[in-house]
């Protein structure tokens, strides 16, 4: 059987166990972010995104990672960042890798599934209600861009 994204588990910034079976039958979209980075804006795109689609059933999840060296040093100051500059109510997880040797299994398997691996922060990964991805986009497209949302709109 093949594995789709409702079959891996995250730890969130706080250091909980997610197991992302808890969203099947939900849109998904997940991103690789970086608190210092020049797209690190696109948090207030994700929010408005999340305020917008929450209640329709997307659920957001933002990967924190240091994989190009523009994170902060702890998951605490994250969340600290994220809440007080942008007021993040989706799901954040803890910081992990997102490329090389030591990166999280869900990225592992995206490269490994569908040949893709985030080239910078902000990479952005739309899962259908079946955990398959539909699409994904770089850095530049932000996340509450007509041709993300015209996606979500036609899987919720």
């Amino acid at each position: 059987m093949t594995k789709n994204i409702f079959d891996f588990k995250i730890k969130d910034i706080d250091g909980n166990t997610l197991d992302l079976s808890k969203f099947k039958g939900s849109p998904l979209l997940l991103i690789n972010t970086a608190s210092q980075c020049g797209f690190t804006g696109q948090y207030q795109n994700l929010a408005s995104l999340f305020l917008e689609y929450k209640n329709k059933g997307l659920i957001i999840i933002a990967t924190p990672s240091n994989s190009f060296n523009q994170e902060l040093s702890s998951s605490k100051e994250v969340k600290e960042f994220c809440l007080i500059n942008y007021q993040t109510t989706f799901v954040i997880s803890e910081i992990m890798e997102v490329k090389g040797k030591n990166r999280h299994p869900v990225y592992q398997w995206i490269k490994e599934e569908y040949n893709k691996t985030p080239k910078w922060n902000f990479y952005k990964y739309l899962f259908n209600r079946d955990g398959v991805l539909e699409e994904s986009w770089s850095s530049i497209t932000k996340p509450d861009n007509q041709k993300i949302t015209q996606i979500i709109d036609s899987l919720i």
